[in-house]
This record gives C-alpha cells, sequence and structure tokens, in this order.
C-alpha cells in the first residue's frame, strides 16, 4: 500500500509539480493550499508524512507543526524560504523531522521524504531495565512512568540506548541528531543531556542512567 503524503502548499503551479513527482515515486500524495485545513485533515486521514509549506494563508506551517505534534509523531517535511528560521523549525519547541529550503528541485524533495519516512521507520532496541521507547510516536517511558521528551531529547536518548555502555563523543551526537550538519556547538549537547537527565531522575530518582567521561562524550549503562 503506497505511503500517504500531505502536501501543504499554497502556490498551485508547485504543489501540482510536487503532486506528480511523488506520484511517480509510488506514493499517495494529497494537497491542500490553505493552513487551516491541514490539522483536521490530519487527524481524520492519519498520513505517514506531511510536506509544510511555512508561508502560508489562514495559518502557518510552525503553528500547523506545533498542532500536530500536540497528538501525534508522524514525520514532518517542512518547505522554508527563509534561512534564519531553521533552528527554530528543527527546534524543541517544533519537533520538525527536517527541512528544505526553497529554491529546490522537486527531485530533491522525493529524495527528502524518502529519507524521512526511512528514519522513521527504523524502531530502537530496548534498552532494558524499565526503559521503553516507542520511535514511531516518540514516546519514552521508564517503569511505566512518561519522560515527555522533545523530538531532539527522544533522538538522543535513542542513540545511547540503541548501544549500551558504547561512549558517543559530542561530535558524533551532533552528526547523528543534526544530519544536515548545521553548526551547533558542544554545549547544545551539554544542554540536551542536562535536560534528559533532569527528565529521568524525575522518572526513577535515584537511578543513573546517561554517564560522562570527561573529555571524551557519553554513554548510556542500565543502573
Amino acid at each position: 500500500m503506497p505511503k500517504k503524503i500531505l502536501v501543504v502548499e499554497d502556490e498551485p503551479k508547485l504543489a501540482d509539480l510536487l503532486r506528480d513527482y511523488l506520484e511517480q515515486a509510488g506514493y499517495e500524495p494529497h494537497c491542500l493550499g490553505n493552513g487551516l485545513e491541514a490539522v483536521p485533515w490530519v487527524r481524520k486521514q492519519a498520513p505517514d508524512l506531511v510536506l509544510l509549506d511555512l508561508m502560508l494563508p489562514g495559518k502557518d506551517g510552525m503553528e500547523i507543526c506545533k498542532e500536530i505534534r500536540s497528538f501525534s509523531a508522524i514525520p514532518i517535511l517542512m518547505v522554508t524560504a527563509r534561512v534564519e528560521e531553521i533552528d527554530r523549525l528543527l527546534g524543541l519547541e517544533l519537533g520538525a523531522d527536517d527541512y528544505i529550503c526553497k529554491p529546490f528541485s522537486p527531485r530533491e524533495v522525493v529524495a527528502r521524504v524518502k529519507a524521512v519516512l526511512r528514519r522513521a521507520g527504523k524502531q530502537p532496541s530496548p534498552a532494558g531495565g524499565g526503559l521503553s521507547l516507542d520511535q514511531d510516536r516518540f514516546q519514552a517511558t521508564l517503569h511505566g512512568r512518561a519522560l515527555d521528551l522533545t523530538a531532539i531529547e527522544f533522538q538522543l536518548l535513542h542513540i545511547l540506548a540503541e548501544n549500551p555502555g558504547r561512549i558517543f563523543s559530542r561530535s558524533r551526537l551532533m552528526d547523528r541528531i543534526y544530519p544536515d550538519r548545521r553548526v551547533v556547538s558542544d554545549r547544545t549537547i551539554d544542554s540536551h543531556v542536562k535536560k534528559l537527565r533532569r527528565k529521568i531522575a524525575s522518572a526513577a530518582p535515584g537511578e543513573e542512567w546517561i554517564h560522562s567521561l570527561y573529555g571524551v562524550g557519553y554513554k548510556l549503562e542500565t543502573p
């Protein structure tokens, strides 16, 4: 059964072009031109991926992304001509899975769609010890208690939990979490780890899951 892709784009020619290329790639695309229609459509139709323009009539892409993330972890690929918004698109408050900048080639969009769907389809290995990860929903529980993680925090925990005991350098973690290789500092990873540790401690007081090795990086070990 073909994957269902929702294209939210208010430029009719561009929307038609994307629909044609996605159909040729074997997907089932559906196009909407007004931002107000997007969230109700997602709730009703449950697409496999949303290709979401940033600038839309009715409601902008950022607001739509935040609303979708409040009830679903389906992959969202943001489309923008505003490079300065990229950090926010992939930031903690939004949780978009990837972005693509205008102007772009339709073939590049199809390649990004394939890559995001491929990543979303991978299932994490359980870490054990009461930790459970659901990558489809971006949800993590510890001893049955939800950790309420952001998308970035979930990715970080997922990477560490897939390889318990393995030490990941900050640069390696940055490459995995930010595949677009945009420039982020070591402190960014440290900040994510700090918040992740705080949420783990709230769910399991006295248990230390994430260990730091000074000057090297981080690893996860079951207490």
